[in-house]
């Protein structure tokens, strides 16, 4: 497919990240972009039409590809062997300054994946990745040195003569396999044994999924001589053909292509792998933004449960406040026949229990008289420091019930835009103060984001929307918009539906004026709201509903948080 964009001129050059060139060509009356990444994981070359967000400042290797080959013709785009190299060369034909040739090599190589510009005599002019001997034992690859291409102790599998030629080349590995395992080869089951990273390693241009894929595609279960001419057979037929038809795709992560004699329709791949990794990298960047928010709360959720601890810890020892006025009381009242001597404990008769005598611990260092007065401070001080912790307590179990929300929310968003509009609300909570800003530095993706939530809420505000027989009902997505769907949207005759004591959606079921609503449908609300909840799983479970008028927020409280009266529960 790529040779039809022969003759086409390079218009424009972007470099969206550290990865990825993605080359601007006008031919044929039409735009095409040309997108050429390196990464290790998604290395590839194709046609894309998905579009990139672009630094507002080029990266340097950007600009000398504009200056070197901006209005030259790509030529020819060739391949060696079934390496993963790709030689684009270009001609000038237009402008008599520029020299007339240059080439544009594509390494896909994994973790040494690299694009390189040479000029018409293959010198290094300058490459996205410099690499020299230290780090790469084969060559040098900076500008200035003669390009070389990459050594490898691997076979062509284009030069093999025919199957036994091929057999020859893996069999030393399989008889070693064999001697190791002591069973005859026609027995061994082919998924107790590396086949596949054989194969792939044996010879160039072959990798390990595509041998997987033929491998599971024709359930081939064997080693035997057979099973691997089978295998000889199905790699050559797919090098060789000409058109494909298929392409199948495993949770996004292998495809595999092969001849069908039942040709029904044509597809462009390059368009079918640019929609694959789009679909990859984008699923991958809500992954990474997802987990790095997630660990950000759980690790904040830690520190409040541990603050927690401590001020249990501190209300066990003020409960206990009493006995040091106590102690002070009866070390007063007995004063007068009390040694003024070094001290370090005393027993006295409790007059607040029949007189039981009690031993209370003394400080050596004081006299009786000190240590009542001691003893009288620290009551105080206990007393005032109970409702002081008390408070905080109440406080951190709301810190901690909101966190879990949030918890909730992440784990229940589908995409980068869900996670923006929780980031954007946290980041308006004084709970993380600066923390957020590594965590969204650290996500910062090539992809285009979603805008971030503005003043303007209405503008994003998007709950989802059921209709169960007629009635139309709302489910909040994130405690922000719970908010504004109960208390801006909904109107105060509506039914607000939540679970009884668990982390989940405000659900709104939009009454008709002065309608009765029928117990069928308040169940299925109820179900709905059970369903978009911490409690999903759980059966039995208690959902409280009531008019939104009986739905109210008290002020300073955490986003999502309400409390409401004159409510009735159905269980699900």
């Amino acid at each position: 497919e790529l040779q039809n964009i022969i003759n086409y001129k390079i218009d424009k050059i972007y470099e969206p990240d550290k990865n990825t060139i993605i080359l601007g060509l006008y031919g044929k009356f039409e735009n095409l972009s040309l997108l050429l990444c390196i990464s290790p994981n998604n290395c590839r070359l194709h046609l894309t039409n998905h579009q990139q967000k672009n630094p507002n400042i080029a990266p340097n290797f950007c600009m000398l590809l504009r200056k070197h080959i901006l209005g030259y013709k790509i030529k020819s785009i060739s391949t060696i062997d079934l390496e993963r190299i790709v030689f684009i060369n270009l001609e000038n034909n237009e402008n008599p300054n520029k020299p007339l040739k240059k080439q544009l090599i594509i390494e896909l190589m994994g973790k040494h994946s690299n694009i390189i510009l040479t000029d018409q005599n293959e010198i290094i002019i300058d490459s996205l990745r410099h690499t020299n001997v230290e780090h790469n034992s084969n060559r040098d690859v900076y500008p200035t040195a003669k390009y070389i291409f990459p050594q490898t102790s691997k076979y062509s599998f284009l030069q093999l003569k025919d199957f036994n030629d091929f057999y020859d080349k893996i069999e030393p590995k399989l008889t070693e396999y064999i001697i190791n395992q002591s069973e005859e080869i026609s027995s061994l089951n082919i998924s107790s044994y590396n086949i596949d990273k054989i194969i792939s390693n044996t010879f160039n241009g072959i990798s390990i999924s595509f041998v997987k894929s033929i491998i599971n595609t024709f359930s081939i279960n064997n080693i035997s001589k057979q099973a691997l001419e089978e295998i000889y057979i199905k790699i050559n037929d797919i090098i060789h053909s000409t058109y494909y038809d298929f392409v199948l795709l495993d949770n996004n992560k292998d495809y595999f292509l092969y001849s069908s004699d039942n040709n029904t329709s044509k597809y462009y791949i390059n368009y079918k792998l640019d929609d694959f990794y789009n679909d990859k990298e984008n699923s991958e960047l809500f992954k990474n933004y997802r987990n790095s928010i997630l660990n950000l709360i759980l690790a904040t959720l830690k520190k409040y449960e541990k603050r927690l601890h401590n001020i249990d810890t501190k209300l066990l020892e003020c409960s206990n406040r009493d006995k040091y006025r106590l102690y002070g009381e009866l070390l007063t009242s007995n004063l007068y026949q009390i040694p003024n001597t070094n001290l370090k404990s005393i027993k006295l008769e409790n007059y607040y229990d029949n007189n039981k005598t009690i031993e209370i611990p003394l400080d050596s260092k004081y006299l009786p008289s000190r240590n009542a007065k001691m003893y009288f401070k620290k009551y105080t001080k206990l007393k005032n420091a109970f409702e002081l912790v008390n408070q905080q307590k109440q406080e951190t179990i709301q810190d901690i019930n909101y966190l879990e929300s949030i918890i909730y929310e992440i784990n229940e968003s589908l995409n980068t835009s869900d996670i923006e509009e929780i980031y954007e609300e946290i980041s308006e909570s004084p709970i993380f103060e600066n923390k957020l800003k590594l965590a969204k530095k650290t996500n910062t993706s090539k992809k285009q984001k979603p805008k971030s939530l503005t003043k303007n809420k209405e503008a994003h505000f998007n709950p989802l929307k059921y209709t169960i027989k007629e009635y139309t009902v709302f489910v909040g997505r994130n405690n922000k918009e719970n908010d504004y769907l109960t208390f801006k949207f909904a109107k105060k005759t509506d039914l607000w539906f939540h679970t009884k004591d668990t982390h989940g959606s405000h659900v709104i079921l939009k009454v008709p004026q002065n309608e009765n609503i029928p117990e069928e449908i308040l169940i299925d609300v109820a179900k709905l709201a059970a369903e978009h909840s911490k409690a999903k799983n759980s059966s039995h479970t208690p959902v409280d509903y009531c008019k939104v008028l009986n739905v109210k927020k008290p002020s300073g409280s955490k986003p999502g948080f309400v409390i409401y009266t004159n409510n009735k529960t159905i269980y699900v």
